[in-house]
């Protein structure tokens, strides 16, 4: 019996071997133009989402705009005030002292005094007189604060205004009490010029220097026994 070719319907494992080299090499092309064109989505894609990022990113508005309208904030400059600067040593006023009379001179000829002369009788003068002149103020404060006391004693009826009525003569009340205390230490201070004690610390004995009795003609205490006395209140209390 001869042997029968096997049949068509079922392939033979060698059939794709049996395919001519053309059509080989045509699917290998057909491999090679995909993988291409799937490189080139993927660019595409990124190239997108950096458009995305870069849109989600851009300022809406000028960005110099801003830095147009900025302007630096000006730098402040301290001045000194006619008080601060009355408190330096003028050397051409350093013998005014010798040449005017007590009513001419001023803080500033008084600062300008030799340190040699500190607290010679023209100075314990000077701030006597100035003591003086800032209790008499104080007094006269004081009875202006009495009359007007006596003057708003009429009823108001409307209790806004009599509210704000009150509210004046507690404040005024309170700067007259811190006056009160202050006319103290005047009097402190004019007992000190009597004893020959004023410009000199009551702690150290130091003197408490004519610029600081200038700023402050009451004190009895040098700066740092200030400090000292201060920091002590804040840690024990008074």
């Amino acid at each position: 019996m001869k042997n029968r070719p096997p049949s068509s319907g079922a392939p033979s494992p060698d059939a794709g071997s049996d395919l001519p080299p053309a059509a080989a090499g045509g699917d290998d092309k057909a491999r090679a133009a995909r993988k291409p064109s799937a490189a080139a989505a993927r660019r595409a894609e990124k190239a997108a989402m950096r458009a995305q990022t870069t849109e989600a990113v851009a300022p809406t508005h000028d960005p110099h705009a801003a830095k147009a309208s900025y302007s630096p904030e000006p730098v402040m400059t301290t001045t000194a005030t006619p008080a601060a600067a009355a408190l330096r040593k003028d050397p051409a006023r350093a013998d005014n002292w010798k040449k005017l009379p007590l009513e001419q001179l001023t803080d500033a000829d008084i600062l300008a005094m030799p340190d040699a002369e500190y607290m010679n009788d023209v100075q314990l003068a000077y701030f006597r007189r100035k003591l003086q002149a800032l209790k008499q103020d104080i007094l006269n404060n004081a009875g202006e604060t009495t009359e007007h006391l006596r003057e708003d004693t009429v009823v108001v009826p409307d209790p806004a205004d009599r509210a704000t009525i009150e509210e004046e003569h507690a404040l005024e009340l309170r700067t007259r009490d811190r006056e009160r205390k202050l006319l103290k230490k005047i009097e402190q201070s004019l007992a000190r010029i009597d004893s020959g004690d004023y410009g000199y610390c009551e702690e150290t004995g130091e003197p408490i220097g004519v610029g600081r009795l200038l700023a402050r003609p009451t004190a009895s205490l040098s700066i740092e026994a200030q400090q000292r006395r201060e920091l002590k209140q804040k840690l024990f209390g008074d």
